[in-house]
């Protein structure tokens, strides 16, 4: 429907004129727009409010907003959803970086009158004094519009409607024509605009802060021999591997010069050798600091070639943000301000008791004097925008949650400010509200608790906090099956079969999964038992590896990358539903599709030893179909297909063999979701 050309109500001199209309409960909001809500560039953002005056009025509303090139604000209707009682409209994303939207509201005058005309005329009374009314009424939108045939037209119903010699007939036909009421929807004034108190924020990220799968490894370890350091070359080489198998972005450990103070050896022992190459997040030496490249992995020419080449294959490369330093960094005799001074004039080293890290020092984010914060912050940002203009987009930022949260705020608005494309993955392993508030701050996505969730409870309780509609308006979740600091016992004793299952779970309960280099070929030997660290860590040694060694999981990888770029159902986030089974070692859940995309119903073995069959239920009314309709289920794993009848369906799922399925399911008529809170767009046997 047409809006009214004025946007904004006029101002006016000494106290706020008192508002007629009352706008509450507009979404998307999160905390009451103190954040940003999150979006993906190409979605349709649905914007929705609580809109009421006294009495019987009728009301229109609209979405007001601006994008970050827009110079005027834009607007889309809102229309009323009477059986809910609430308005929604939609925002086109077609830009990334930061929105701003309101709502406005104002009564109806004509639509209400002409309804009332209506009424009236129904009822077989007179109304003579209402057709004067009404005709005033048009007038009035007529004197808006300057020139033009709009303006002739609405003057000629006016004079129609307003003329007593006219038979009544008449007039009441004129007053009731559908030119005449999409007119005066356009060009009638809004006796009462009203606005909404506050203009809320929304971010638009590009794509891959919110679909996208990660590879994490060790440039050092990829010359293939554990005699000689690897470079950036030796890692370009390992690019086409990687894109082949379907991964989106290739995650590298800082590489920056390594410290040689207090460097830790093989297994993180004290005592390194003179050829130990020691741990990359101790950042910092006579080479150089944050800004620099390890000596022996190459030149930043070196870098930027590799970079470029990961561009080709479809893939970006994301780096380490560790902002700690080793005692040989050069902050440390620059600015050791920037560092905490202990009593005896030391500076502290990172400890979490009784553990010690003597090779890392720990940044002070709030030194003395005056202006040393403000040195030190523009620093840290500086960082960031130096690897930017060397093609870098994407950074996975090491616990966030131990720096000052007004940090992360200041320095993701400095450079999304100047860089709208930038994502930032929070490695924040930390409370759930903490986490959380990282999000808010403007992280586009977060490591969780995803390696540590194995048992079906565990995965649906866990998961139910996050998949609630409040948080999926700003949280993304990025489940990691594994890291260079987690190799979670699950996979020590369940073998490959663990693995598998564990990647399968990881790829389709998120849109964002990663792992780390290794994996594919089940490494699982601990250095100890019980222990977390894998024997042998990379983060202190070069390891090689042989990638076509028999038994990898390269087919189960690519298989899953292909069936994630090619089923919408499995690139978003907000679209999962855990569904009942009888049997607890088997997870079944559903993935809906957006609009004229199929569901998918998931049905993994959360043991890896041994078969498991269970009867799963599915929600047959909300995919449309009957109690006893029959419908055809295709494995995308398999190329299988089924037919499945009514709710109740049987499955057994052997880790020997396919320890998953992933179902399609073509819904037949799709239930309006009028609670969704957002929509995208193109985007038994």
């Amino acid at each position: 429907m047409p809006e009214p050309r004025e946007t904004r109500p006029r101002p006016t001199r000494g106290a706020a004129p008192l508002p007629r209309i009352v706008i509450s409960g507009v979404s998307p909001a999160v905390d009451a727009g103190r954040f940003a809500a999150k979006r993906v560039l190409g979605e349709t953002c649905l914007v929705g409010a609580d809109v009421f005056k006294e009495g019987h009025d009728l009301l229109r509303a609209r979405v007001r907003y601006r994008g970050p090139q827009d110079g005027e604000w834009r607007t889309a209707p809102l229309e009323h959803d009477p059986a809910i009682d609430r308005w929604t409209g939609a925002i086109p994303l077609d830009a990334i970086g930061r929105w701003t939207f309101t709502v406005e509201a104002w009564t109806d005058a004509f639509g209400t009158w002409a309804r009332n005309l209506g009424k009236k005329v129904g009822a077989g009374q007179e109304v003579p004094v209402e057709l004067v009314e009404g005709a005033r009424l048009i007038d009035a939108a007529a004197r808006r519009v300057r020139f033009g045939p709009a303006r002739k037209q609405l003057e000629s119903y006016a004079r129609r409607v307003g003329d007593p010699a006219l038979p009544a007939a008449e007039r009441i036909e004129a007053a009731s024509a559908p030119e005449l009421l999409a007119l005066m929807a356009q060009h009638a004034p809004p006796p009462d605009l009203t606005c909404h108190d506050r203009e809320l924020p929304l971010y638009v990220d590009r794509e891959r802060a919110a679909f996208a799968a990660w590879y994490e490894f060790f440039p050092r370890s990829a010359s293939g021999d554990p005699a000689r350091h690897g470079t950036f070359a030796d890692a370009e080489a390992l690019l086409p591997r990687i894109a082949e198998l379907g991964f989106d972005v290739v995650y590298l450990p800082p590489i920056h010069p390594i410290g040689h103070t207090f460097r830790k050896g093989r297994n993180n022992t004290l005592h390194p050798e003179p050829h130990d190459v020691g741990s990359p997040w101790a950042i910092g030496s006579a080479d150089g600091g944050h800004t620099a490249v390890h000596p022996e992995l190459g030149t930043l020419a070196d870098f930027e070639r590799f970079v470029g080449r990961a561009r080709e294959l479809g893939l970006e490369i994301a780096l380490d943000y560790a902002l700690q330093c080793s005692p040989d960094h050069p902050w440390v005799t620059e600015h050791p301000e920037w560092f905490t001074i202990r009593a005896d004039g030391s500076i502290a080293y990172a400890e979490n008791p009784p553990k010690k890290y003597q090779d890392i020092y720990p940044i002070n984010f709030w030194p003395e004097p005056p202006g040393a914060r403000e040195a030190l912050w523009n620093a840290c940002r500086d960082v960031f925008l130096f690897w930017i203009a060397r093609g870098v987009t994407t950074f996975r930022v090491d616990n966030p949650h131990t720096k000052p949260f007004a940090f992360w705020e200041w320095v993701i608005g400095e450079v999304q400010r100047a860089h709208p494309e930038v994502v930032f993955l929070s490695e924040a392993f930390t409370a759930p509200k903490k986490l959380l508030h990282l999000a808010k701050l403007g992280f586009s996505q977060s490591y969780g608790y995803f390696t540590w969730k194995n048992a079906r409870w565990q995965l649906e309780q866990w998961l139910e906090e996050f998949l609630a509609p409040e948080v999926t308006e700003y949280h993304r979740g990025n489940f990691f099956a594994n890291t260079p600091d987690i190799l979670n016992e699950f996979l020590v004793h369940g073998g490959r079969g663990a693995f598998r299952l564990r990647l399968l779970l990881a790829g389709t309960l998120s849109p964002l999964y990663g792992i780390y280099s290794g994996y594919e070929l089940s490494e699982n030997v601990p250095v100890r038992p019980g222990s977390e660290e894998y024997l042998d860590s990379e983060k202190y040694e070069l390891r090689p590896r042989d990638f076509a060694a028999p038994g990898n999981l390269d087919a189960d990888i690519r298989r899953l990358n292909a069936i994630r770029r090619r089923e919408p159902a499995l690139q978003r986030q907000d679209n999962l539903t855990f569904l009942p089974t009888d049997n607890e070692q088997v997870l079944f859940f559903r993935k809906a599709g957006p609009e004229g995309a199929a569901d998918l119903l998931v049905a993994v073995n959360l043991d890896p030893h041994a078969a498991q069959a269970a009867f799963v239920d599915v929600p047959i009314a909300a995919m449309g179909f009957d109690e006893h309709e029959v419908y055809e289920v295709e494995d995308l794993l398999t190329g299988a297909r089924y037919a499945w009848r009514g709710r109740r369906n049987w499955v057994r799922l052997d880790p020997r063999h396919e320890p998953a399925h992933v179902l399609r399911v073509q819904p037949r008529a799709r239930p309006v979701r009028a609670a969704a809170p957002r929509a995208s767009g193109p985007g038994g046997h």
